[in-house]
């Protein structure tokens, strides 16, 4: 039998998941572009902690910024659109998102797949642990001259959810209804929101599935530089029926490589936990670079930067507003630095990561501060290998292949070092 038919038949699910998201977010970025033709209203909002299941109740359609930011980053479009921003008077030390999305709009708000994207109706601002947050919509509702909402997420001081925490959110939900019936002419419909709920639990437990997987050896995916693509429809599409089909689908791919032993890279040789967003506009150039020395990532927080599902969260249809709220509270940006170091070290343990590796973002102060100090307790207290390196998310300048390559290739080498010396 022909070589090739054999494996068409060992691998019939390998590419399904890229395949079906591209075509998932053709569709989307398609309704977006149609919305004001249709009278289909518009909501902006984050993707952490955000509000996507309650928004649908009322058939907003829903763009996220950063979303966008990172899919120009991909395209390598996103440094001109920076510029536009820093032409106006954007600091360099601005966020990169901010400072690409200001640029897109003042270019016509055509996205990166080439549709144009609709003004928004409302501006839903989830502070989740991120100030900057506040001030880049607070600029969008100038530019646009529309409502601005504030969901104001107390931060997570404690493993522990509070219930008056919890309770403050769900009672900015319930005033936020009027509004939203008002600008949709649809009225709130609590059976609706049940259903839209339940489609994300189904979703969210599949995911967690899929992140599982990857403690197996060899991990059969990437929890980084793969789960970018994989995790993509269910921060844009959580709630409707098409993202609980895309999981099903892109589950029987991983379960294929399972079956067969196989990974992102020909031989696993080192298993990382990652900390931080990827440099999007040198996306493929820093894969490779770890790639050279046989390095998968099993666990990364990014994976979880709009949801926490991994440690038993799910949306739940029987308390829909209420465990919006904990979803809310629960995203990885609003946790303590000490609740995300903690989370780090857990997850080099469950995942059995040889090392950590953190991805510092330059424009990214707010976030990024503590990072010099998880690296101290990573290698002084629990004695786990760990290599910090800075570039940005989305601003190309920041990327400095030659010094970055350096660093890793240092570090990587330091590690082969002592295996073979305590072999």
């Amino acid at each position: 039998m022909d070589q090739h038919h054999t494996d068409e038949q060992k691998f019939r699910f390998q590419g399904t998941g890229r395949d079906l998201q591209k075509k998932l977010l053709t569709g989307w970025y398609d309704r977006l572009e149609s919305a004001a033709d249709d009278g289909r209203k518009v909501a902006y909002l984050f993707v952490p902690g955000n509000v996507a299941e309650f928004l649908r109740v009322f058939d907003f359609e829903l763009v996220f910024p950063e979303v966008n930011a990172l899919q120009c980053g991909v395209r390598k479009i996103s440094g001109d659109l920076i510029l536009k921003a820093e032409d106006i008077g954007y600091s360099p030390d601005v966020c990169g998102y901010v400072k690409n999305d200001i640029g897109m709009m003042l270019a016509g708000n055509t996205g990166p797949s080439g549709h144009k994207l609709p003004k928004p109706d409302l501006l839903l601002c989830t502070y989740c642990g991120c100030t900057t947050f506040i001030k880049w919509f607070e600029a969008l509702a100038h530019f646009y001259d529309v409502p601005l909402v504030m969901l104001d997420v107390p931060y997570m001081r404690s493993g522990e959810l509070g219930k008056d925490d919890r309770d403050y959110i769900t009672a900015q939900l319930k005033e936020l209804i009027p509004l939203c019936e008002k600008i949709t002419g649809k009225k709130f419909d609590h059976d609706k929101l049940k259903t839209i709920v339940g489609h994300s639990r189904e979703a969210e437990e599949i995911w967690v599935q899929m992140l599982h997987a990857a403690k197996h050896r060899p991990s059969p995916f990437d929890a980084y530089f793969e789960a970018v693509f994989f995790m993509a429809p269910i921060y844009v599409l959580r709630g409707l029926p098409e993202c609980t089909g895309y999981y099903r689908e892109a589950m029987k791919e991983i379960d294929e490589r399972i079956e067969h032993g196989v990974g992102p890279i020909p031989e696993e040789k080192v298993r990382v936990v990652i900390e931080g967003p990827p440099p999007w506009p040198h996306f493929r150039a820093f894969w490779e670079m770890l790639k050279k020395w046989g390095v998968c990532s099993v666990a990364s927080s990014y994976s979880k930067v709009g949801g926490f599902w991994d440690h038993g969260f799910r949306h739940d249809p029987d308390r829909p507003l209420e465990s919006i709220a904990e979803y809310c509270l629960t995203c990885y940006t609003n946790l303590s630095l000490p609740m995300r170091t903690d989370l780090l070290r857990k997850y080099a343990e469950e995942y059995s990561a040889d090392a950590i590796l953190i991805h510092s973002v330059k424009s990214c102060r707010s976030f990024s501060v503590g990072q010099a100090d998880m690296r101290d307790q990573f290698t002084r207290v629990w004695d786990i290998p760990t290599l910090l390196v800075e570039s940005d998310l989305a601003d190309p300048r920041y990327f400095q292949a030659a010094q970055l390559r350096n660093r890793i290739d240092a570090f990587f080498e330091s590690l082969e070092h002592k295996r073979l010396v305590q072999a």
